[in-house]
């Protein structure tokens, strides 16, 4: 990779991580809910689950989903009936004076996991590949991969940091319960881009 595209890479990843997206929209609602100290394994998750993701479809994935298109159905119909799911947990998280637990923001592994299933990761992974390591060279793979892990990890942080502001303004009245719907509608649409391919 030629050192000249590396801010162009850098571009990329920042607009494909800080703008609204299913990590994003449930970072925000983690911070909202649970602040941003037990929203760090979220955060390492997303970025780990990503890297993983553009490293393997670097070295061999894409052929895959060449080689069998039907996998990208399967895979958009898993990713969509997840994410319905997460949205209804979001929507369903009890206020903090229900006397019930609170619930727990996702883990480490959870994160990672979910990035399987999250087309936005997806979609930004195969056309950061597509676009930045044309060649799947190793070292081009690793450097695109390393950019969206940090760059990734620093835009979900401002997200989470924007939930965790929130807090105090939330905890009066009802506004949480409505935050965390208005969380789960936006997650909900953020599926409006998927169901257009």
């Amino acid at each position: 990779m030629d050192g000249a595209i590396i801010p162009s890479l850098a571009s990329f990843v920042f607009a494909a991580t800080i703008t609204p997206g299913p990590n994003n929209i449930m970072v925000m609602a983690s911070g909202a809910n649970f602040g941003l100290r037990r929203s760090i394994p979220h955060l390492l998750g997303i970025s780990v689950g990503v890297l993983l993701i553009i490293v393997l479809a670097g070295v061999g994935l894409m052929a895959i989903f060449d080689a069998l298109p039907s996998l990208e159905t399967v895979l958009r119909v898993v990713s969509t009936v997840y994410l319905l799911w997460l949205a209804w947990k979001i929507a369903n998280v009890p206020p903090p004076d229900a006397g019930k637990a609170a619930g727990r923001p996702l883990s480490f592994l959870q994160a990672a996991a979910f990035q399987w299933v999250n087309p936005k990761v997806w979609a930004t992974s195969l056309s950061a590949i597509t676009l930045f390591a044309p060649e799947r060279g190793v070292v081009c793979v690793v450097l695109v991969a390393s950019a969206f892990a940090l760059i990734g990890l620093a835009s979900n942080a401002i997200w989470a940091w924007m939930g965790t502001a929130l807090q105090r303004w939330l905890i009066v009245g009802r506004r949480l319960q409505f935050f965390n719907i208005a969380m789960a509608i936006l997650l909900i649409a953020s599926l409006y881009p998927v169901s257009q391919h």
